[in-house]
């Protein structure tokens, strides 16, 4: 299967702490692959070394091009989608707006937007300050694919949110991953069991497994192992 994106050797020093150490992974040109870990093991550090927000060493290609000395908005326009931890929604404008600010021609009336997120059109007067923290991570995800990506990178999308949403993210991310590959980080065990194709586990800034989503997620011991967590201890998707 051919690879979107190809991390090697990937290297990132913030002063004296050397967070990412020789990450090197492939992400499939289709599906959603998570990277997963405990916290604080490098995940969204490795987000941001893709994106160019970090500052890196070693080879990142997206699509056979080495992107790793190019800037972030470069990067972002030749074809990385990124919804980050945060959502990062601008509050005081309508939903409208924030949609609109990936172009002019783009906003509430998108067919994407219309299909994937009808409750957003019936909000777009709303100010996204005034929205719920999962509307508000629909606005961050929408606002993302009115553009035409290669590959999306989306750092936990349902961090806080209650378990009908976490549903409602899941079904979302699994309709775009059809079209467009997904690089996830996230700690819903049953999500990642029930959305993602394959797995990268880091710990301490090193890639210590690659594989199968579902046989990871379903090897209790394994999972314990590299996670400190189990099937048990998680929620549904």
């Amino acid at each position: 299967m051919s690879s979107v994106l190809v991390l090697d050797d990937v290297h990132v020093r913030y002063g004296g702490s050397h967070v990412l150490q020789g990450v090197s992974f492939e992400v499939p040109a289709t599906g959603v692959t998570a990277l997963l870990g405990r916290n604080g093991v490098g995940k969204t550090t490795t987000l941001k070394a893709v994106l160019g927000l970090a500052p890196r060493t070693g080879s990142v290609l997206l699509r056979e091009r080495d992107i790793v000395r190019e800037p972030t908005h470069r990067i972002v326009a030749g074809g990385i989608g990124y919804v980050p931890e945060d959502r990062e929604v601008f509050g005081g404008l309508t939903v409208e707006e924030n949609l609109r600010l990936v172009g002019p021609a783009e906003g509430a009336d998108a067919a994407i937007v219309r299909e994937l997120f009808p409750d957003l059109v019936q909000r777009r007067t709303q100010r996204a300050g005034t929205l719920s923290g999962g509307q508000q991570q629909m606005v961050a995800l929408a606002r993302v694919l009115l553009r035409e990506n290669d590959l999306l990178l989306v750092d936990e999308p349902t961090k806080g949110l209650a378990p009908k949403l976490v549903t409602e993210v899941a079904d979302v991310l699994a309709r775009v991953a059809e079209s467009t590959p997904v690089l996830l980080v996230e700690q819903n065990l049953p999500l990642v069991r029930r959305i993602a194709d394959t797995v990268v586990v880091l710990d301490a800034g090193r890639v210590v497994h690659r594989g199968d989503a579902r046989e990871l997620v379903e090897d209790q011991a394994l999972t314990q192992e590299l996670l400190g967590v189990s099937m048990r201890r998680e929620g549904a998707a």
